[in-house]
């Protein structure tokens, strides 16, 4: 199962200075829906990786973050993330510091299967204290 959260081992290690958004590589990497991927997901796995067409292990590196703050609430925000081409189906994501030995940040949960033909697009909210993908009160 895939449950959406932000995970435990993220939120210690924030606390604990080991992570900086802006200037590690941050990336995502894409599961299938028997993954299982919760708050107690300390690391990025291989294990229900998707494979396919287009999908390179690992997921890819986002960009465009941003950490803003408003009304007491921190929040951090990405450009997309894209695969094109892509032939594959996932049900989830799990978003990854690299540069910080893999360790886990956030579970997404697609709600069900996604399957792409030609580009997967995972849209990130809008970047705002009420929206953005991560947010600390």
């Amino acid at each position: 199962m895939i449950y959406q959260t932000l995970t435990t081992s993220f939120k210690e290690q924030m606390l604990e200075g080991q992570h900086d958004l802006l200037t590690d590589v941050i990336k995502l990497a894409l599961y299938y829906s028997t993954a299982s991927l919760n708050e107690d997901t300390a690391a990025y796995t291989t294990s229900e990786e998707v494979v396919g067409g287009g999908y390179t292990a690992g997921g890819v590196t986002l960009t465009g973050v941003s950490i803003n703050s408003l009304n007491g609430i921190v929040y951090v925000s990405f450009n997309n993330a894209v695969w094109n081409p892509a032939s594959f189906t996932a049900a989830g994501a799990l978003i990854y510091n690299s540069s910080n030995s893999n360790a886990s940040i956030a579970v997404l949960s697609f709600g069900n299967d996604k399957t792409a033909t030609n580009t997967f697009t995972i849209q990130m909210p809008a970047n705002t204290s009420a929206s953005a993908l991560l947010r600390f009160t």
